[in-house]
């Protein structure tokens, strides 16, 4: 499916979830998007605003957009707005009219204290926002409300396009999977292991699913970070662990996995007892975190089905949450599989839905060899979950 028709498909999504969630319209209000986006930007347009836009769907079906003059080609060559309103000198009569036609009693904004996908209007275009609409009618500002519960919707009920595209990213990931098992080796850098894994990106025609500074992430043995940090100069030693992170980004959606390997050291043709039990037990987490997912169940009681595994095998808590939502963005959804944590706000007692995607990967570390975590993608179905990546069921072996 193309672009064009998975914005379609997304705003006549909009349209029912606008009437689930009692909303007359829901208005996206940007400017110089390629410097302050919306996330929910890229179900609206193929390409960045330069100046103030407003995409507006009406619970009626309408959905309308008025953007700057040079805009209008692009926007229009979607096919998908009832209407495309061009302007030179500014957006203030056009928008004025266009609320003052449609009246709407409520108007969802993207604002929220709880979820990053849900906050993209800046507190500039807020204030100038009120300002227009209390030209447009006595009250209307006060009309405005968060259109948080529908964009968390909007983004977690992913479609079937939505789904083939992520599956494809899982595919190439997998691929390259194969060709880092064979090609490391000990005495590399993690700088070397992840540059070849950039490389293999290229040749895939793929990009990495996050900032390259630490996509792919490659850890050896014992280290100074454990996540989110770039390879450095380190050599990956016999008797070690090597952790990687790294997820690609195709036809507009990403992939998120990690796979954990032992280096055999001399003398060794199996790891040793304390790194085997190690994988059991993440292996074990997953598995159980996977079978526990359904509609309906809380997100943060996913999380302590793993965590409890994790302490049942005697090792520290992970000092994450269980997994996040995959999509357009690596971290992209308001439910989290985490526990009750201040940082993670209300995301962890967001209820489980149909199609949601999510990672599973819980972590320990092990003494004198370093991390051991695998990280899994489900897809939640209508009575269960299903794998989009081929569970490692096997410590992966080096040389």
């Amino acid at each position: 499916m193309s672009t064009k028709k998975l914005i379609a498909e997304k705003i006549k999504q909009s349209v029912k979830l606008l009437d689930e969630f009692n909303l007359d319209c829901w208005l996206t209000f940007v400017r110089e998007s390629s410097i302050n986006g919306d996330p929910a930007l890229a179900f609206l347009s193929e390409t960045a605003l330069t100046w103030h836009s407003a995409f507006i769907v009406h619970r009626d079906g309408e959905a309308h957009a008025i953007v700057g003059r040079y805009d209008v080609p692009s926007i229009e060559a979607l096919g998908v707005y009832t209407s495309v309103t061009g302007y030179v000198e500014g957006i203030r009569q056009p928008f004025i009219s266009h609320f003052r036609k449609k009246d709407p009693k409520t108007i969802g904004i993207n604002y929220s204290k709880g979820s990053e996908i849900c906050d993209g209007i800046t507190l500039g275009m807020y204030l100038t926002l009120q300002d227009l609409l209390s030209e447009t009618s006595p009250g209307m500002e006060k009309r405005l409300v968060s259109a948080e519960r529908m964009v968390s919707a909007l983004r977690e009920r992913k479609s079937a396009a939505e789904i083939e595209r992520i599956k494809a990213a899982v595919s190439v990931t997998e691929k390259i999977w194969d060709d880092v098992a064979r090609f490391m080796k000990p005495g590399m850098t993690e700088k070397q292991v992840a540059d070849f894994i950039l490389g293999q990106m290229k040749l895939h025609d793929v990009r990495s699913g996050w900032e390259v500074s630490s996509c792919p992430a490659v850890f050896a043995g014992i280290g100074v970070a454990e996540a989110h940090f770039a390879p450095g100069d380190k050599k990956i030693q016999k008797g070690e662990l090597v952790n990687i992170d790294f997820g690609v980004r195709k036809n507009g959606y990403v992939s998120d996995m990690q796979r954990v390997f032992y280096v055999l050291d001399e003398g060794e043709i199996n790891p040793p007892a304390e790194v085997q039990k190690g994988f059991d037990t993440i292996v074990q987490a997953i598995r159980k975190s996977k079978d526990a997912i359904k509609p309906g169940v809380k997100a943060f009681e996913i999380d302590a089905v793993a965590r409890k595994t994790v302490r049942d095998g005697g090792y520290e808590e992970f000092a994450h949450g269980l997994g996040h939502q995959v999509g357009i963005f690596v971290h992209d959804g308001t439910a989290i599989l985490g526990p009750l944590w201040e940082k993670y706000a209300q995301k962890p007692v967001q209820l489980l839905e149909q199609n949601m995607v999510f990672t599973l990967e819980p972590r320990v570390k092990i003494p004198s060899r370093g991390n051991m975590s695998i990280e899994e993608m489900v897809m939640v179905t209508d009575n269960g979950a299903e794998w989009l990546s081929s569970p490692q069921k096997e410590l992966m072996l080096i040389k």
